[in-house]
């Protein structure tokens, strides 16, 4: 999660600035250094500094851990419309730290953030609309806001796409659409896209059948962690013979090729 991020819009002439040398040490570790900025603009109303001394208290950077100055700092910047706030309220309610978990809450608070254009909050209402245990799902929302923080390159999302298509949810079923965006969360290392492209390449669906790159894909998306990789890994292994596998071996150990926005 990205508790920290840079002031939204200054709202006196130095407040930018002072928000720049903030992040500034804060990127560094020095996050006394940070504090000291961020206090006395946090006081004054600055929504994003009382934001950033929430996830302060939240992670204990600089300070003690207190969930309940976290929840009060943070609680502050999302009232005041913060994005970054309202989607760090939806992470505290969401998780339950230091409340009851309210997941009701969170979703209003992920969507608040979301139609600001936070990517990430985008990212996880998108998740919370198409798991459906924690609020109603909605597979035409969930693809909504998907693409949007697909669109602003978060790769979990791709992923997401690429499974509402290969899945026919809220859309025609569209193995080519799928593997397409599984792709693209790959190539930005979403493990369960490599998963999902590693599937795809190895029963040639959206894709051609290649069984050098699913093995190869699947063993990628297995050291990251990802579970949807472990199903397909004994079929890719025996397609292949000893050189085959050594070959898609090599290519899981390469570092992924940097992808151009």
């Amino acid at each position: 999660m990205r508790w920290l991020d840079r002031v939204a819009a200054p709202r006196r002439p130095d407040v930018s600035e002072q928000m720049a040398a903030a992040h500034a040490a804060a990127s560094c570790n020095d996050y006394a250094a940070a504090l000291d900025i961020w206090g006395p603009l946090a006081h004054a109303g600055v929504a994003r500094a009382q934001n950033n001394i929430g996830a302060c208290f939240a992670e204990g950077f600089g300070v003690a851990r207190d969930p309940a100055l976290a929840l009060r700092w943070i609680t502050l910047a999302a009232a005041a419309g913060d994005p970054v706030g309202q989607r760090n309220l939806a992470a505290i309610y969401f998780n339950g730290n230091g409340v009851e978990p309210d997941y009701p809450r969170a979703a209003e608070l992920y969507r608040a953030a979301a139609e600001q254009g936070d990517a990430p909050a985008q990212d996880m209402l998108s998740w919370m609309l198409l798991d459906g245990e924690c609020i109603p799902p909605d597979p035409v929302e969930a693809r909504r806001w998907a693409l949007a923080a697909a669109e602003q390159g978060v790769a979990s999302a791709m992923t997401r796409v690429g499974m509402l298509c290969h899945n026919a949810l809220g859309i025609p079923r569209d193995p080519a659409e799928a593997a397409r965006w599984w792709r693209r969360g790959a190539e930005r290392g979403d493990a369960d896209g490599q998963a999902m492209l590693g599937a795809a390449c190895t029963m040639g669906s959206g894709v051609a059948r290649d069984p050098v790159a699913a093995l190869a894909w699947l063993l990628r998306a297995q050291a990251s962690g990802s579970a949807l990789a472990a199903p397909f890994l004994a079929a890719a292994r025996a397609a292949l013979d000893a050189d085959g596998i050594a070959e898609a071996e090599r290519r899981a150990a390469m570092p992924l090729p940097e992808v151009v926005p």
